[in-house]
């Protein structure tokens, strides 16, 4: 089998996070989806990236994106920098032809994702976008559900995404609170969130939002003195309405305090529910509202799905499917995911274009809020 050699670009957390889905990639797939092996490693500073370099067993530590975009040495290219970043070198990874995985949101604007989507069209390659909380054994399991038919008529649904770091105004001004790195809740966990109730439930039609900056001004992460201006939202809400007739909510927010990372999904329909919950990935809840409710309530009410670990073939049964599944496994099963349909050569999903939809809909959430009023999506 071919080895795949494979280049990050950024290494921060969610570079980590990538590199970490390949080391432990063999313990999880037998066999794996692909035989590859991160040899190259992209940074903003020489000395971080060669810290990175070592961390994960590299070949070359680089901080220039092109010595992994267009050395042709190099066959998947991961793009896990700063959203304002990710631009150019999504462009020039497609321009040679090198397989792509790029860190949610896709781009910082959607006039940076008109360039993609140009760009699709000459493009030969497999791309994903790593929409992760599709690939727990739970939510994957929540889509054959709901294909099925199992909940009937899609009626209502509620979606949050609670993280609860910003709560605090000695939060120091990260990149992540900041516009011009494309930050703010609404790219950081709302993409999350839109991706999937745009998966489970369909394509909105329609978003009235509302968005919140909790302190104006925030200590600079050099120096807790100095206090910047912060310039993008710590939370978002909104309405939603699907082309099927669906309402719900939306919220995402890094001013819950007291919560982690913590997604909740509830979806009702004519013929039943499902609900999970991040904090508890072990379970799928699922209401069969055919069945029976007498005598005395009969056999109604959710029922807990034990989803775990039970990944279908070629997942290995490790370290068991009975064991909580976490955080990290998600984001293994994205991966392989990506790297399956690398191998056999056809396209990935969630792809380059399901990130344009993704930024179409933020872009619709942002409008909404600044415009305060429905936006038609």
């Amino acid at each position: 089998m071919k080895t795949h050699n494979v280049g990050i670009i950024g290494f921060g957390f969610i570079g980590k996070v990538h590199a970490y889905a390949y080391s432990n990639l063999p313990f999880y797939y037998d066999p794996v989806p692909l035989d590859a092996r991160v040899t190259h490693v992209v940074a903003s500073r020489a000395e971080t990236a060669e810290k990175a370099r070592r961390t994960i067993g590299a070949d070359v530590a680089a901080t220039d994106y092109r010595a992994v975009t267009e050395n042709p040495e190099i066959d998947l290219v991961h793009v896990c920098t700063p959203n304002h970043l990710h631009k150019d070198a999504l462009l020039s990874a497609m321009r040679h032809g090198k397989r792509v995985y790029c860190d949610k949101p896709l781009v910082a604007t959607m006039a940076e994702a008109e360039e993609i989507r140009a760009a699709l069209r000459q493009y030969r390659g497999v791309a994903q976008m790593t929409f992760h909380l599709r690939f727990f054994p739970a939510t994957l399991r929540a889509k054959q559900l709901i294909d099925e038919g199992a909940l009937g008529q899609i009626l209502s649904f509620r979606a949050v995404y609670l993280h609860g770091g910003s709560a605090d105004p000695r939060a120091p001004l990260k990149w992540k609170l900041t516009a011009a790195a494309g930050g703010g809740v609404i790219a950081d966990l709302a993409s999350h969130v839109l991706d999937l109730v745009d998966h489970f439930i369909g394509p909105l039609s329609s978003v009235m939002a509302d968005t919140q900056i909790a302190y104006p001004r925030r200590p600079s992460p050099d120096d807790p003195n100095a206090q910047l201006e912060v310039d993008a939202e710590d939370a978002v809400t909104l309405l939603a309405r699907t082309q099927s007739g669906a309402q719900g909510t939306i919220e995402a927010t890094k001013l819950a305090s007291g919560t982690e990372d913590e997604f909740r999904l509830e979806i009702h329909g004519s013929r039943g529910a499902l609900r999970f919950n991040t904090m508890e990935p072990h379970f799928l809840d699922f209401h069969d509202a055919t069945l029976p409710d007498r005598p005395l309530g009969g056999l109604r009410g959710f029922n807990r799905i034990a989803a775990g670990q039970r990944y279908d073939p070629p997942a290995a049964s490790f370290p068991s499917p009975k064991a909580a599944v976490g955080w990290l496994r998600a984001h293994v099963g994205c991966l392989a995911n990506f790297l399956q349909a690398v191998a056999e050569g056809r396209p990935a999903e969630p792809g380059l274009e399901q990130g344009i939809r993704v930024q179409h809909l933020m872009d619709c959430v942002r409008r909404s809020a600044g415009q305060r009023r429905w936006i038609d999506v």
